[in-house]
């Protein structure tokens, strides 16, 4: 137990405690892998939830669009695509009627070798269309006005709009903001137009207490999110489920958010791990590639292990950070919360009903700031970078681990090796 592996970019990152240290590991349940992953693709697609199987779906259809999550999410779409495509042509859909849209929100688009390391399917690239979502293209979007509830503009990408066959897929794992992911986010904010994102990511919603991890009851942009599903009629989703291995353990596949549900269902008890304790010293991940790949995307690591940190305890995370900082937007947001500080920058953020590109991920970033210490470590961040992180860079697990064991006194030190995908609960 002296020698602890967490993820870390397409590997591992091995740490050794310091002596005396008394290690608690946290890492969601074991669950079965599916012997046969494309039958169960199969199996899901031939027997849906709530909704009628692909193949009758898809008859008399003119067109259809599946979307997939972006680079930043591991999803196995190698495995699910081709199947999908091929239920679509045999069913009577036209070849060319058929696309898939890359549910970019508003991160950058994946092109060339990214594009195919996505899509992970040659035949899929060379068969269908596949485009990438632009949420700052004002042409590309339908316009469905207002959400009821809480007056969200709804704009969406028009070719997933105005397909006669609607497609989400996604992966189900928690997410520090909308509960989990999956199903219905792949939507709004996967593809919506950045008026419509950049409400979800206003103080009005980031700094609800609903809007945290693995909620969804009473969680402000679920709710608006599932509005913005009925806004779009008949849409249909397939979510996958994987374990740390990446191998899949759960496949649906029907009706929107009864098959996202269902999902959630299955993975809910494993991801959320029971502590009777809060720890003065948690040390976790990014969960590494590729979610590891950018500081912005770090920042989710942060936020999830929050439950079980002691107040002026010191969370340490390890990401790798291969493509260096973020986006400009965050880039700038950072600057101003290294020049204003945490108290102002907040003020400046509460007054807004639209929340400036990339800056959410700031706003995020204070929680962690105001409950303790935040150590980072990593490999992919220069010196100027590593100032705007407005958090410690360290570069000795081991010796930061030590400190921190030394100023609070206590030798208990909760690991997370996986990072966001597991959500400790504290059960005192």
């Amino acid at each position: 137990m002296n020698e602890i592996a967490l993820s870390y970019g397409r590997g591992h990152l091995d740490i050794t405690l310091p002596p005396g240290a008394r290690p608690a590991v946290i890492r969601k349940q074991a669950l079965p892998k599916l012997a046969d992953p494309k039958a169960a693709i199969r199996g899901a697609l031939d027997n849906p939830i709530a909704s009628a199987p692909l193949a009758e779906l898809a008859r008399g259809r003119r067109s259809a669009c599946i979307l997939i999550c972006d680079i930043t999410r591991p999803v196995p779409n190698r495995l699910f695509l081709r199947p999908m495509i091929e239920t679509m042509i045999a069913s009577g859909i036209a070849r060319e009627k058929i696309s898939v849209l890359v549910a970019t929100g508003l991160h950058r688009p994946n092109l060339g070798d990214e594009l195919a390391e996505l899509v992970g399917d040659p035949w899929v690239l060379e068969n269908v269309r596949v485009e990438n979502h632009y949420a700052r293209d004002e042409d590309a979007h339908v316009d469905f006005g207002f959400t009821k509830t809480r007056n969200t503009p709804v704009k969406l990408d028009r070719l997933f709009a105005e397909a006669d066959l609607k497609i989400a897929t996604g992966l189900v794992e928690p997410h520090f903001m909308a509960g989990w992911s999956g199903g219905r986010k792949v939507i709004a904010p996967g593809v919506a137009h950045h008026e419509t994102i950049r409400t979800f990511h206003s103080a009005r919603f980031m700094e609800d207490p609903l809007a945290v991890q693995c909620n969804l009851i009473g969680n402000p942009l679920h709710e608006e999110q599932l509005e913005i599903v009925r806004m779009l009629g008949e849409v249909f989703a397939l979510n996958t489920v994987l374990d740390e291995e990446r191998d899949l353990v759960c496949v649906t596949f029907g009706e929107i958010i009864a098959s996202h549900q269902a999902a959630v269902d299955f993975v809910s008890g494993a991801t959320q791990v029971p502590m009777d304790r809060k720890f003065s010293t948690v040390v976790t991940s990014s969960a590494g590639y590729p979610l590891d790949k950018t500081y912005y995307q770090t920042i989710k690591g942060m936020v999830t292990p929050l439950d079980i940190l002691k107040p002026g305890g010191t969370l340490i995370i390890a990401s790798e950070c291969s493509e260096g900082f973020g986006s400009p937007e965050f880039r700038e947001a950072q600057a101003r919360l290294v020049e204003l500080g945490p108290e102002r920058f907040l003020a400046t953020l509460t007054a807004k009903s639209l929340a400036e590109i990339d800056e959410w991920q700031t706003e995020m970033q204070l929680k962690p700031m105001r409950l303790g210490r935040v150590e980072l470590y990593t490999t992919g961040l220069s010196g100027g970078d590593q100032e705007l992180t407005g958090v410690g860079v360290i570069d000795d697990l081991t010796a930061a681990i030590a400190r921190s064991i030394s100023r609070s006194g206590d030798p208990d030190v909760a690991i997370i090796p996986e990072g966001p995908y597991v959500v400790p609960r504290y059960a005192g």
